[in-house]
């Protein structure tokens, strides 16, 4: 069965939505989420406030389209490096990678949530394609724990809590791995990106290798993460 050929109507939509999403990312620039205008997107694009709106019904659902955007380029990326047998170590390095391309679509996803705004079900989905990606590598490494070894008292109780991961068949003492790395990651990249190592006189990049070393090289010597202690 052959595609469905877009009409020009269809097209021009695509390209105006495409139009007002740059201009939200470059207001996100400047101003941070919390300030995005639509009203002030229609004026730089010479429509009207009423015509921009039946693009994007409102703020929220522009925001949840740049979320899903940045969720869906993140999970892409960790995918073709899983693909091409990235391991844990790899892709935590494509996470940093992706955050550094654009700090500003890592802090939308990752920062501090925009004040009103209420993420919809459809980004977690998204979401958790990511975590399914490091879920599926942490099960391929060497001496990872199976259903039969030891638990740590949070893995024992991520066991009943794991709709974070949507049902990943990964043994819990796995999902705690994936998401002490993820957490770790996380908090590096916030630092990072925030400022917070500037005129510390240490490398950053060097920084996070030491501590996804530290993290993977734990879990490998089958001791409990760090946050179990």
């Amino acid at each position: 069965m052959s595609a469905k050929t877009e009409t020009p109507r269809e097209r021009y939509r695509a390209q105006v939505r495409a139009e007002i999403k740059d201009h939200a990312w470059r207001q996100i620039a400047t101003a941070g989420a919390s300030a995005l205008s639509l009203n002030a997107i229609a004026k730089l694009m010479g429509m009207s406030g009423p015509a921009l709106y039946r693009y994007y019904a409102g703020r929220d659902e522009l925001i949840t389209e740049l979320i899903k955007d940045g969720y869906r380029s993140l999970a892409d990326r960790l995918r073709a490096a899983a693909d091409d047998g990235a391991d844990v170590r790899a892709l935590a390095r494509a996470v940093r990678g992706w955050a550094l391309e654009d700090p500003n679509r890592f802090f939308l996803l990752y920062g501090t949530p925009v004040p009103g705004y209420h993420a919809p079900d459809e980004t977690t989905v998204i979401s958790a394609e990511i975590m399914a990606v490091l879920l599926d590598t942490w099960s391929r490494e060497p001496g990872a724990p199976t259903a039969e070894d030891p638990e740590t008292p949070f893995a024992a109780h991520l066991r009943d809590h794991r709709a974070w991961s949507r049902g990943h068949p990964a043994p819990p003492a796995v999902l705690h791995r994936a998401l002490s790395l993820w957490a770790r990651v996380q908090g590096v990249l916030s630092l990072e990106l925030a400022g917070q190592f500037t005129g510390m006189g240490f490398d950053a990049e060097a920084f996070f290798e030491a501590e996804i070393t530290d993290l993977v090289t734990t879990a490998a010597a089958g001791r409990p993460a760090p946050s179990a202690q």
